[in-house]
């Protein structure tokens, strides 16, 4: 006897039948009294190895994470872990680079795990219908969402900040303090993904502000990484460039970089120049100074990400499009002018 001889039994879903058996609140009183009694009718012994024997790969979610070595990804992994096995589905985790497909991998994955719904976690913003017509399951964005692609609205769910506003907020963070000559280090100002929607936010937070844009303040690092930002950075000091005051860095490991390039050349932070971010990693709060940033709310970023694809899977509800605000951390790294 297994939980699938249960649901099927009672007509309900095998992560229904577990949710009842974990006492899970979101089932209800109907359907909870006629799982208990086919347990008991069926002399099933609800024991975690049975669990674990009776639970079939179609009762898995997979999650494709694009960029492994990504430490803003950790926290959310582990809270869209969790939520998975509250719902009574299995994780199925699957890395891939910055530079690789990660809709081919979802659906080879999908091919044979014979998973019923993903989650990816980091992606293109430009997906098109022709090649996302091949997942043929209930898919959400997690961290982004389609903002280049042309999909249907309804045909995917996403949840995000808005990269955009929130980078707005940031400079015009820095603008209120007096800054007006503001550098910006991004990946690429047109890559169709984050550091696009993140510059055009930085642009508006300038001209709302009456401070006109110079191109020779805009850093450009070959990746997010340490030491491309390190060394964009570095050269930019050791080059002919514009006076610059602070330093908005689209990532925290960025802005990360960006601090130690400082300090290397002699310039100190926030005292010769602030700089600010967007992510709220955990290392950030642990430099001296401390990282002034825009904190992602990583745990709700999971959370809703399971919440919206177990709800679409099951049937309780539609695609949808969350967006979540940051919450400020001070830091250390601004100083008024």
């Amino acid at each position: 006897m297994t939980i699938k001889d249960v649901a099927a039994y009672c007509g309900v879903s095998v992560s229904t039948v577990s949710r009842v058996l974990n006492n899970h609140p979101d089932v209800s009183d109907e359907v909870r009294k006629k799982v208990r009694k086919a347990v008991t009718e069926l002399h099933y012994t609800p024991n975690s190895t049975a669990r674990d024997l009776a639970r079939t790969q179609a009762d898995s979610i997979g999650l494709v994470v694009r960029g492994i070595s990504n430490p803003f990804f950790t926290p959310i992994i582990r809270t869209i872990e969790h939520g998975c096995e509250t719902a009574g589905y299995t994780m199925v985790l699957h890395q891939v680079g910055t530079a690789d497909d990660e809709v081919t991998a979802a659906r080879e994955l999908v091919q044979s795990k014979r998973l019923n719904g993903v989650i990816f976690l980091g992606g293109r913003y430009d997906y098109t219908k022709r090649e996302m017509a091949g997942l043929n399951v209930p898919y959400v964005c997690c961290t982004y969402t389609n903002h280049f692609g042309n999909l249907d609205r309804a045909s995917y769910s996403s949840v995000a900040i808005d990269d955009k506003r929130e980078a707005e907020r940031a400079v015009s963070f820095l603008v209120s303090k007096g800054h007006t000559q503001i550098a910006m280090l991004l990946d690429n100002p047109q890559d169709h993904s984050i550091s696009q929607r993140r510059y055009g936010g930085y642009c508006k937070a300038l001209r709302e502000a009456g401070i006109a844009e110079n191109p020779k303040l805009v850093l450009e690092a070959s990746d997010f990484s340490f030491a491309s930002s390190y060394q964009v950075v570095k050269d930019f000091i050791s080059s002919k460039h514009p006076a610059f005051t602070a330093i908005f860095a689209v990532a925290d490991t960025m802005a990360i970089a960006a601090i130690k390039a400082l300090y290397d050349a002699g310039i100190r932070v926030p005292d010769d120049v602030s700089v600010i971010a967007i992510d709220g990693i955990e290392v950030s709060n642990y430099l001296t100074p401390s990282l002034t940033t825009l904190c992602q709310p990583q745990e709700r970023l999971g959370e809703e990400a399971v919440r919206i694809l177990v709800d679409v899977m099951e049937g309780r509800a539609g695609n949808r499009h969350i967006r979540l605000e940051t919450t400020p951390r001070l830091g250390g790294t601004v100083r008024s002018l």
